[in-house]
């Protein structure tokens, strides 16, 4: 049994709009759109591997199975990536005073220090009698 032959135009024109898509994805990587930098290139990426697992991997043409099975990982893909940046998102960031960051360093919980007004000597450090 033969599986489903598409004509070769309409692999041109996925080939075309994926080479179209990845100049838009360059273009937009030297734009600066703000916030919107990362969702512009990660729904271009969405697209273009969307294109491929279609036409490119037959996934179209193929059994309902098949289908099931490419949107069962997919479902799973996004759990674990959700877990990935729920982790990410929730560390707390610090900012040491040589300018370095980085999740989770930070160095004491609690509160904040009171804030020194204007024109006040900020407090010395009180050393622990012994």
């Amino acid at each position: 049994m033969a599986g489903h032959v598409s004509p070769k135009s309409t692999y041109y024109t996925i080939f075309g709009s994926l080479m179209m898509l990845t100049a838009i994805t360059v273009a937009a990587a030297f734009t600066n759109l703000g916030m919107l930098n990362f969702p512009v290139a990660l729904s271009i990426a969405i697209i273009k591997a969307t294109l491929v697992i279609l036409f490119f991997m037959h996934l179209k043409y193929s059994s309902r199975l098949t289908k099931l099975i490419c949107g069962a990982a997919f479902f799973f893909l996004m759990i674990l990536f959700g877990l990935t940046l729920s982790d990410y998102l929730s560390r707390g960031w610090f900012v040491s005073p040589r300018g370095t960051a980085g999740a989770g360093t930070q160095l004491t919980i609690g509160p904040p220090p009171a804030p020194v007004e204007a024109g006040a000597e900020p407090a010395a450090a009180e050393s622990p009698e012994r």
